[in-house]
């Protein structure tokens, strides 16, 4: 079985689950070509993103003129699958609206050189059903292999009609969505006519690499893990962490990851006189986000929009609770039995729930660590989330 992985931006220090998610597949047999239209612009810390970025192509590598020339000729060869291709891009187009028209003659180039260098695969899966997935139909329409593509959220729900997603998914082969909130909201754009081609795959983790740390010490930090922006709203642990020191001056908030609201996020602390409290540490490589997942008290994620964020998956296989919000897929894999859920910007209820947690138990600690470390091994281990993606692809091919 020879088929395409296709991403936008790959590899990216916030996106290593699909690195591992290529590994397990081919693991299990798989060859798999990895594709992506851009290179990330920022430094790979980890040295296995670093060597995954060796095996990638590259869709703009080429640069534009060569990619326009390639349009040209597939024009003059293949000229009734380009005729498919640009009503393709017609309809995306029309319901991207009038200024996206640039846009989408991109997708068109990057689908003719998808297309050549996808030659002799079988099948090509998109990561987001984004300008990925578009890319992708526009390579099927043009001749090139079938595509399925994994829908993770929250963008990609948010105008379903400009990002063509019923399109996306009835030409697709399949569609994939990491949790059952993710399914219901594609079935919402694509129309239950759909349904059965809908496959729930939760996103997997590696349980051999991943094991249960020991109980962490009475004044290990609280982590938060991710890229520092809106989304994910670090700034209101800051507000959080101010509440929480009348009670608890020696709590302490690892943060790992950057991002655009970091000077943001900064002044807080400095305006809260929190600098002795909160670290920000910047993205960090696998090996260290494990061992500082070993070293905290809990995972703490406060965001506002998500769809199932690998980082839970990753602190429950290490033992250790979470405390997050009950928004888009997190309900599916958190609750009281592991952790705690609170309302989405509710800094008080932030606060309480890590106060409760620094008040818990050690018994009480480790109880939940091993709930949600079970939970994982039952719905997102890697071995099997990559079994079930292959049993996909082998349906199809």
């Amino acid at each position: 079985m020879r088929i395409g992985y296709l991403m936008n931006t790959y590899p990216v220090t916030s996106a290593t689950f699909i690195r591992r998610e290529i590994a397990a597949l081919e693991e299990a047999g798989v060859s798999v070509t990895r594709f992506a239209v851009r290179r990330w612009d920022q430094a790979l810390v980890d040295p296995a993103d670093q060597r995954e970025a060796t095996k990638c192509h590259y869709l703009l590598e080429r640069g534009g003129l060569r990619l326009a020339l390639g349009g040209i000729r597939e024009a003059l060869v293949n000229p009734r699958g380009m005729v498919r291709a640009i009503a393709g891009v017609w309809r995306l187009w029309r319901n991207a609206g009038p200024g996206a028209l640039v846009r989408h003659l991109a997708y068109l180039l990057e689908a003719v050189e998808l297309k050549a260098q996808s030659a002799g695969l079988s099948h090509i899966h998109a990561h987001f059903s984004t300008n990925t997935a578009a890319v992708a139909l526009l390579a099927a329409r043009l001749g090139g292999p079938g595509y399925s593509f994994t829908a993770h959220g929250p963008d990609e729900f948010v105008d379903p009609v400009a990002s063509s997603l019923a399109l996306k998914i009835a030409e697709a082969r399949f569609g994939v969505a990491i949790t059952h909130f993710a399914r219901a909201q594609l079935a919402l754009a694509g129309g239950m006519a759909h349904w059965g081609k809908l496959h729930v795959v939760g996103c997997g983790v590696d349980l051999d690499a991943l094991t249960p740390a020991p109980l962490p010490e009475a004044c290990a930090p609280f982590l938060c893990i991710g890229r520092l922006c809106s989304q994910k709203a670090q700034h209101l642990l800051v507000d959080a962490f101010a509440e929480l020191r009348a009670t608890h001056p020696q709590a302490r908030l690892v943060l790992i990851g950057d991002g655009e609201t970091r000077p943001a996020i900064e002044a807080a602390i400095r305006a809260q006189s929190l600098e002795a409290q909160i670290t920000l540490r910047g993205w960090a490589d696998n090996a260290s986000v494990s061992a500082a997942l070993a070293e905290a008290r809990a995972l703490v994620l406060p965001s506002f929009a998500e769809g199932l964020p690998i980082v839970i998956m990753e602190a429950f296989a290490r033992g250790r609770p979470v405390i997050s919000t009950y928004i888009a897929g997190i309900p599916e894999l958190v609750d009281a039995h592991c952790g705690w859920l609170i309302p989405a910007g509710d800094v008080a209820g932030l606060s309480v729930a890590m106060r409760e947690c620094l008040d818990a138990t050690p018994e009480r600690l480790a109880q939940m660590g091993a709930q949600g470390r079970a939970r994982v091994a039952a719905t997102h281990d890697l071995v099997q989330s990559a079994a079930a993606l292959k049993a996909l692809f082998a349906r199809v091919l």
